[in-house]
């Protein structure tokens, strides 16, 4: 008598085999589903993370070049395979972005980055580099980083021009240290605080510190002579003189002593051409053509003074 073999316990692992593939093909759905919204919501590009996984890859391999290449004693062939594989790899600098230039000349900068131009990124040296940039006259600061794969970043921070100083043969711009930044031509330094003096530059803090020792003046002040490297003569710009006494406090005490007296009998634009202030506490005044009148006077009256 023939038997049948009844196949129920296959039919029913078939059917789990495929209800597992499906669940496995619904979860794995989903997962790249979630995935695909995570990085939708990502602000990137393709082809900026395409660069990004493309740095990632590149940065594991250099660590793992340096890392065998620092155990086998040799990191100088370590760090020129890193610049070889990173410029085949595209890391190299192609351009300079250079910010924060707003008076200077920024050719200056980058005639000093260019010369990193077609370099591996690893090649790249940052700080020597900022180092070179600190010596521009009007760079005060600078801040240099690599913008992988190709992009060389320049942050300049420039210095701000405070004064003028009066050269024998020129007008230079500097800023509050007494740096100097660049010649001026005499019209386009008119509303500026002009020094002048042997040394003067050296000066600029001080005499910024005496200025405000007296604010009301300080509008009024168009020059400041440094005379004997050791006190100033201010001239307003009415072109009267305040020669003040040499020792900081003893001038800016004279300095405030002044801007009292004119407040009370307003000198400044009066008939006085120099106040001499350099033997406190007295005041000398000088108006011009008063020696004449008196010698005129004494004349007249038979010679008697």
């Amino acid at each position: 008598m023939a038997q049948i073999k009844r196949g129920g316990k296959g039919v029913r692992r078939a059917a789990k085999a495929s209800s597992r593939a499906k669940t496995a093909r619904r979860a794995k759905a989903k997962t790249t589903g979630v995935l695909d919204s995570a990085i939708g919501l990502l602000p990137f590009t393709d082809e900026q993370l395409q660069r990004i996984f493309m740095a990632i890859i590149l940065g594991g391999a250099v660590a793992l070049a340096w890392f065998i290449a620092s155990l086998a004693g040799v990191p100088a062939m370590a760090h020129a395979q890193v610049a070889s594989l990173a410029s085949d790899a595209g890391f190299e600098v192609r351009h300079v972005r250079v910010t924060g230039t707003n008076r200077m000349d920024e050719q200056h900068v980058y005639s000093r980055a260019l010369a990193q131009r077609d370099r591996p990124m690893p090649q790249v040296e940052l700080e020597a580099l900022r180092e070179e940039l600190l010596e521009l006259p009007w760079v005060k600061d600078a801040r240099v980083s690599a913008q992988l794969p190709e992009t060389l970043a320049i942050d300049i921070v420039e210095r701000s021009p405070h004064a003028v100083l009066q050269k024998p043969d020129r007008l230079m711009l500097i800023d509050a240290e007494g740096i100097e930044l660049e010649p001026v031509e005499r019209k386009k330094a008119k509303e500026m605080l002009l020094i002048s003096g042997p040394g003067a530059s050296r000066q600029v803090t001080e005499l910024d510190r005496l200025l405000a020792a007296a604010p009301a003046l300080r509008p009024q002040v168009e020059a400041a002579e440094w005379v004997g490297n050791r006190r100033w003569n201010l001239t307003f710009k009415t072109e009267q003189i305040l020669a003040l006494p040499e020792g900081e406090d003893e001038a800016a005490t004279a300095l405030v002593k002044f801007a009292r007296m004119d407040g009370q009998n307003r000198l400044i634009g009066g008939k006085v051409a120099t106040f001499d202030m350099r033997a406190p506490p007295r005041i000398y005044m000088r108006i011009p053509g008063r020696s004449e009148e008196i010698l005129a006077d004494a004349s007249g009256n038979g010679g008697a003074l």
